[in-house]
């Protein structure tokens, strides 16, 4: 596990003498828990006053490094066996040095607030404060002191405070590490569906492109060695768009893609019926549809084994179809391409739907939202 600064790690390795601050008020007990003239006494009182100190310091301890790691609330069982093992001592203690042990029910009231949940919390706070109250009205020779529950109850509110700003912020530390998981998540999916568009296309192109050449060796060589080198383009070009897109700065043309998608359906030797340009198109949606004509086009040569395709473009519509054999289990409408493609018109409001063409085929329709 990484650690953290020095400076931060030096503040926390004495941030029990903070909370020790606090335990000045303890010092009455102990004083009269050392003047107790039976060694019996003295030695019990001192164990349970200085046994009681350790463990407020060292729950107090605990529970900020809790609310370190999570805003969930302490395990119940442990506050339990803490608070029943001070209470424990607590009376101990007031049952040897009297009156002054019941400075202790203000450390048992802040330690019920920051360990236990907040109903159980205030209940033990009011049990706490009540004994402050009842028990020196009841026993004899004991001082009536109002100060004490009224110290209960302040102290108590205060680390409440506190206590909900701690775990305040443990819950924004939480929402930004949920917040920072999932823009990596989304990136990791960004960069797999544009990787998938990139190569599926860019290998598809030139396995059909492969193939005509391997016809033409002995046919046309000429024309053969022209497709060789339309590969090694189109190889050139996939690995910079690996590359672009792996920086995250790849911008998507309309133009080229129609372009592209004219020259792939050339090549599998079907007959494009494609615009030149895509002027029609709204310029901020042309980015947007030059990825469904990438991923149209793919889907026809790959899987179609159409005669024709047609590409329509309009200023927020675009439709792909072809006269092949249309939608089927493992065709076109299936695997991973057209989820992605779906994945980007859902993120800018627009809508896909794929189906069979009016006089067979396969129809793709995407739209886009409007301006």
């Amino acid at each position: 596990m990484q650690q953290g600064p020095p400076d931060r790690r030096q503040r926390f390795r004495f941030f029990w003498i903070w909370a020790a601050v606090w335990l000045f008020y303890m010092v009455g007990p102990i004083i009269d828990a050392w003047h107790r003239p039976e060694p019996l006494q003295r030695a019990t009182g001192l164990a349970a006053a200085f046994a009681f100190c350790a463990i407020y310091i060292a729950g107090f301890l605990s529970v900020r490094q809790h609310f370190r790691r999570t805003s969930r609330s302490p395990a119940l069982s442990g506050a339990l066996l803490r608070l029943g093992t001070m209470t424990a001592l607590a009376a101990v203690l007031t049952l040897i040095v009297g009156e002054s042990g019941l400075t202790s029910l203000v450390y048992l009231a802040v330690t019920g607030v920051f360990t236990l949940p907040t109903r159980g919390a205030w209940s033990f706070v009011l049990a706490c404060a009540a004994c402050a109250f009842v028990l020196p009205r009841t026993v004899p020779g004991w001082d009536v002191d109002i100060g004490l529950p009224f110290a209960v109850m302040v102290a108590a509110l205060a680390v409440w405070g506190v206590t909900r700003l701690v775990q305040r912020n443990a819950q924004l530390a939480e929402a930004r590490e949920e917040i920072t998981q999932l823009a990596v998540a989304a990136e990791r999916n960004r960069f797999a569906r544009d990787l998938h568009d990139l190569l599926g296309h860019s290998l598809t192109v030139v396995s059909v492109k492969s193939e005509l050449a391997g016809r033409l060796v002995q046919l046309a060589p000429e024309r053969a060695e022209a497709e060789l080198a339309d590969i090694q383009r189109l190889v050139r070009q996939a690995l910079a768009d690996v590359r672009a897109a792996v920086a995250g700065y790849r911008e998507m043309s309309l133009a080229t893609e129609l372009a592209l998608a004219r020259s792939a359906l050339d090549a599998a030797g079907i007959e494009a019926d494609v615009p030149v340009t895509g002027e029609e198109v709204d310029p901020q949606r042309q980015e947007l549809f030059a990825w469904v004509v990438r991923e149209g086009v793919t889907n026809v040569v790959r899987h179609s084994d159409a005669k024709h395709c047609w590409i329509r473009l309009g200023h927020a519509t675009v439709e792909i179809s072809d006269d092949g054999r249309g939608p089927t289990g493992d065709g076109p409408g299936a695997g991973h391409g057209l989820d992605g493609l779906r994945e980007r018109l859902d993120a800018a409001g627009g809508a896909l739907s794929v189906g069979r063409r009016e006089g067979g085929g396969f129809l793709l329709r995407a739209t886009a939202s409007a301006s």
